[in-house]
């Protein structure tokens, strides 16, 4: 018998608040509790704390999640919430990602200032980005525009936009929309020609190996589907050593019985791009991820991978 709150963990952006009260929600309606029975705590994470640098310069993904996962190793925490492509591909000993909220709309969303699709953009025009894929996408499409490193939470970066620093922008559609902003975007970008990062929409909950009672208490939420396209889509990224350092996308669909994936990898300055597809049964998920990695840097070749470091 629970006697005290589960206590889960979560970064302190307005968009992961959000997250760990979907979370919450999810829970207290599968099992009839009352809120009461779980407590979120609040942590401040490395990454949360620098940004004023990429990503890549300051360490890499993990540092959403270190301070977190300290805490559950510790005990400290039960669970935690985490949006899934800040998810390392390798985790900690110990912890495993145990659950998968139902996925958002997986599409980058375009705010632009100037110009409302990045095709009308204006030649010369400046679009912020922290992300390394999206930033070779952008420069894929449009090599004519100026792309900058531009970090920051949602409504930092909306701000930075009103402000004029930049012509226009791209965010998770995902993110606007759980925080009621699904009418700031000027456009939303077809998957087709810019496919989404790996894991892009889902939440994940990570707890420790073993914990059967936290088990029992997440499966009832946990979103199958979610749960084996996210996965096929981490085995592509772990196949690549993939990293925020690494322009990579990826996206896992489940129709049925059977998976149906698509990937890219790309030179940072959007020059050069590889696709890859591959398909089989859910049983397969991570086989298929891994494959697809597999044979996409078969094609790329071993001198592709240079331009990343």
């Amino acid at each position: 018998m629970q006697t005290k709150p589960f206590r889960i963990g979560t970064r302190g952006s307005p968009l992961a608040l959000a997250q760990a009260h979907e979370t919450r929600d999810r829970l207290v309606a599968a099992h009839n509790v009352p809120p009461e029975m779980f407590e979120i705590v609040v942590l401040s994470t490395t990454g949360d704390r620098i940004t004023d640098r990429s990503l890549s310069e300051i360490g890499g993904k993990g540092l959403f999640t270190l301070e977190l996962e300290e805490q559950l190793l510790s005990g400290d925490l039960d669970f935690a919430v985490h949006s899934s492509k800040d998810m390392p591909t390798s985790l900690p000993e110990n912890l495993e990602i145990s659950a998968y909220l139902p996925r958002e709309d997986v599409r980058d969303a375009f705010i632009g200032r100037t110009a409302p699709t990045l095709a009308e953009l204006p030649h010369g025009a400046t679009v912020g980005s922290s992300s390394l894929r999206r930033q070779a996408l952008i420069r894929r499409l449009r090599p004519d525009i100026n792309v900058i490193t531009f970090r920051g939470l949602v409504d930092t970066r909306l701000r930075k936009l009103a402000e004029g620093e930049v012509d226009a922008t791209l965010l998770a559609f995902a993110g606007l929309k759980r925080l009621g902003k699904q009418d700031v975007p000027t456009a939303l970008l077809d998957p087709s020609e810019f496919p989404p990062a790996p894991a892009q929409g889902a939440i994940c909950i990570e707890s420790r190996i073993g914990d059967e009672r936290v088990k029992a208490l997440l499966e009832p939420i946990n979103h199958r589907p979610t749960y084996d396209a996210v996965t096929c889509e981490r085995a592509f990224l772990a196949a690549l050593d993939g990293s925020c350092r690494t322009p990579i996308a990826g996206y896992a669909r489940v129709e049925g019985d059977m998976i149906k994936f698509s990937g890219m990898i790309l030179t940072p300055d959007g020059s050069t791009h590889h696709e890859v597809t591959g398909d089989g049964p859910l049983g397969q998920a991570i086989q298929i991820g891994l494959d697809a990695g597999d044979r996409i840097r078969g094609q790329a070749g071993a001198g592709f991978f240079d331009s990343w470091s």
